[in-house]
């Protein structure tokens, strides 16, 4: 794996990514605390037959952050760049958490960018009380009280397969640079939103997938999505919570796998995997 750093024209901000294989581009962007390395598996599985470039979100990992307040819709032209800088052409472009914003973004704003997208966990419209308490979350972590057991908590189950996968994450949230986790979860506690009246706009093939004990990033947002959107599908992890791609890497790999071969035609599947 190569390590390979982009320098944006606008603003001469420097973005960290991993690059491996050769073949079809696909672009992953990870969660909030998170880094690149998050996609491990996948990068592994991916990468056999396809180019997979990881990037580091702004503010994590070897990334420059964006200013202080930046909104979701900063990060999607932040994305945007780094796809013309990395001069692939259109990509398959996934994200997980708050990287399924920013992709969903991508598609909304700069489909010429995008062949097909992934939204794993995803957020959509949350409800009145769930937006309350991602908001209230985001406030605090603004004033500099980040609790790592917490989204640990939410994030996995307790089964001992999880417990490395688990460690390994604690590790990436340690790790963050507290600004850039700020910034960015300030505009993950809002970004539900900043598309949602725009995404029957995508047209590409489109998979919204999730595990259904996420009680965040739901099964019903998850086909609520793939209903919206003009060539949706979506695929419910069972048993699994937000880290799915960690904690199911296999099942999580042959649906990626899956879409990297769904065409343009409309359809909507909805699938259960266990």
């Amino acid at each position: 794996m190569t390590l390979t750093t982009l320098r944006l024209s606008k603003a001469g901000a420097k973005v960290a990514c991993h690059s491996v294989g050769r073949g079809a581009p696909v672009v992953l962007i990870h969660g909030v605390g998170l880094q690149s390395a998050a996609w491990g598996p996948q990068i592994e599985a991916l990468s056999a037959q396809n180019h997979v470039i990881a990037l580091d979100m702004p503010g994590h990992g070897g990334s420059d952050p964006l200013p202080d307040g930046s909104r979701l819709d900063a990060f999607v032209s932040w994305a945007a760049e780094a796809l013309e800088a990395l001069a692939l052409g259109p990509v398959s472009l996934a994200g997980h958490s708050m990287g399924a914003l920013i992709a969903g973004g991508i598609a909304v704003d700069h489909p010429a960018l995008v062949r097909r997208v992934a939204l794993l966990s995803p957020v959509f419209r949350r409800c009145p009380s769930d937006r309350a308490a991602v908001e209230a979350r985001a406030a605090l972590i603004r004033e500099g009280e980040i609790n790592h057991a917490a989204p640990l908590s939410r994030w996995f189950s307790s089964a001992p397969e999880e417990r490395a996968v688990r460690a390994a994450t604690q590790g990436w949230l340690e790790a963050v640079s507290p600004t850039g986790y700020a910034t960015a979860y300030s505009a993950f506690a809002t970004g539900d939103a900043t598309y949602a009246n725009r995404m029957n706009e995508i047209s590409a093939p489109l998979l919204a997938l999730t595990g259904s004990e996420d009680a965040n990033s739901t099964p019903a947002m998850a086909l609520s999505i793939a209903n919206t959107v003009q060539n949706g599908r979506t695929k419910i992890i069972e048993g699994h919570r937000h880290m799915v791609n960690l904690t199911a890497p296999d099942l999580v790999n042959h649906a990626l796998a899956d879409w990297l071969l769904q065409s343009g035609t409309n359809t909507l599947i909805n699938e259960v995997a266990s």
